[in-house]
């Protein structure tokens, strides 16, 4: 593949920005090389400014469950711009979007809009902190809430590609806040809970992990999680900013059966723009001014343009349930008959490749895997016209934009790939 565009875009990128990227993992350092500058996206494809084209499967990390440009979304922009980008004022759009989420989401009988996923967290423990009056949080190794202070403790994502310290820039104070535990182990929780139980606001956690890769839980964890924090008068925050609307319609707390507290949203209620959102309880929603004295602001929130994107996106979901089985079928052909010697855990249209005999359950089998031969698989897919995430540790996504051709072509690229000697 030709890349000289590329390159020379990277190398005019990093006298002006950090790196080169606004986004670390954006900037191929878990596997070397040229990260590519991307022109368009169409369907369930990438073309890049030399012209390459890929198969993506990052998918804008997850939001773009319909794929890229889809008609409704784009009508839906189009419609929008006529009017207006921004207020700084109520619209009745928002409150449609909070009316449907409620609707896809019962347990988040209140919602707030907000602009990224990484506000929606921070937001809500702040109001976990506010409505028990606790100040400790537990969150769990490799789970990744957004660049929040207090969360960047054992993240996943980027901070384990580039294997960035846990407090650098972060206050001594905030970091022991935040008790990190491994995920998939309850009887951890218990002992934390049993040292620390009244001081404990809150558990966060991402009911499906994506940011160490996709880990699911293990039968009976997330249940368990939920009886200890009831019992303990805790709150329990589902972190559906990846899962939310893309396992089901009502997201991982649907397939799995559970009802948190409290819910943050992003991705998918966007449509591909930026927003992310955060609800539950109304008692404890009543808690956020100008209703309470938990305050939390944003002009942009609830924007029209987000705001449309997203209720098209999730209109057309709930009005066609039969993409959900879609998704699952490809994706089961996608991650069907791994070779020896790899793990590949999935949920819904949610995927790792892991290189490692595994099971990977938590960060640290999650870690075993061998990330130099990732890093060969990466570009072998990429030359090869697959886009994957540029690193061992991000979940890939399968949308319903992808056909049954994409899926043949990138499993024959992949078993070529360990055909080689």
């Amino acid at each position: 593949m030709k890349t000289d565009r590329s390159e020379a875009l990277f190398e005019r990128a990093r006298k002006v920005i950090p790196g080169g990227v606004n986004s670390p993992v954006r900037a191929f350092r878990g596997v070397g090389g040229t990260p590519r500058f991307i022109r368009c996206g169409e369907g369930s494809r990438l073309i890049d400014e030399d012209g390459n084209s890929y198969i993506d499967y990052v998918g804008s990390w997850g939001p773009l469950l319909l794929g890229h440009r889809h008609p409704q979304v784009i009508d839906a922009l189009r419609e929008v711009l006529e009017v207006g980008t921004s207020f700084g004022a109520p619209t009745e759009r928002e409150i449609e979007l909070a009316e449907l989420i409620r609707q896809a989401v019962p347990s988040m009988e209140m919602v707030r809009l907000v602009n990224s996923g990484t506000e929606a967290t921070m937001s809500a423990l702040r109001l976990a902190r506010g409505y028990t009056g606790r100040e400790l949080i537990i969150k769990f190794e490799g789970c990744y809430h957004g660049h929040v202070d207090n969360l960047l403790v054992k993240a996943g994502s980027g901070m384990a590609t580039l294997a960035i310290s846990d407090t650098v820039g972060v206050p001594a104070s905030f970091a022991a806040a935040t008790i990190a535990l491994p995920f998939n182990n309850a009887d951890v929780v218990e002992q934390a809970f049993r040292a620390h139980g009244s001081d404990i606001a809150a558990v966060i956690v991402e009911p499906v992990v994506g940011n160490m890769g996709c880990v699911p839980p293990l039968p009976g964890y997330l249940e368990a999680l939920r009886e200890i924090t009831a019992r303990h008068g805790a709150l329990l925050i589902f972190d559906e900013v990846m899962t939310g609307f893309r396992l089901a319609f009502g997201g991982a707390q649907q397939i799995y059966g559970i009802r948190p507290d409290l819910t943050t949203l992003g991705k998918v209620i966007g449509g591909g723009l930026p927003i992310g959102a955060y609800g539950g309880r109304a008692d404890i929603l009543a808690k956020v001014a100008p209703s309470g004295p938990v305050y939390q602001a944003g002009t942009l929130s609830g924007n029209p343009l987000a705001v449309s994107a997203g209720l098209a996106m999730l209109l057309y979901l709930q009005a066609h349930p039969e993409v959900y089985n879609q998704l699952d079928r490809r994706s089961a052909e996608l991650c069907a008959d791994p070779p020896a010697g790899m793990t590949v855990n999935r949920a819904g249209s949610m995927f790792t490749f892991f290189f490692t005999a595994g099971p990977v359950v938590d960060w640290e089998t999650a870690k075993k895997a061998d990330t130099a031969r990732y890093a060969r698989f990466f570009h072998w897919m990429l030359e090869q016209g697959v886009y994957l995430a540029p690193s061992q540790f991000e979940a890939g996504f399968v949308s319903a934009a992808h056909t049954g051709e994409d899926i043949t072509r990138t499993v024959e690229a992949a078993r070529a790939f360990f055909a080689l000697p």
